[in-house]
């Protein structure tokens, strides 16, 4: 069975670049509190890299 990580966004998406928030929304977070499960792969862990100080994540075991 794969891992997956658990994205929350801890912080606002306002005053972002539009990169930011459009990495945000291809993650599924829209607003402060969103919480989502994506597979643990090198795109999402991309996807983390880039926004990862707007986000609380947690591996699942």
């Amino acid at each position: 069975m794969a891992k997956n990580i658990t994205i929350k966004l801890a912080k606002s998406l306002n005053g972002r670049l539009e990169k930011q928030v459009a990495t945000a929304h291809s993650l599924g977070l829209r607003k402060i509190g969103d919480v989502t499960v994506q597979p643990d792969n090198d795109s999402t862990r991309g996807k983390i890299a880039k926004i990862g100080y707007l986000l609380q994540v947690t591996e699942e075991k």
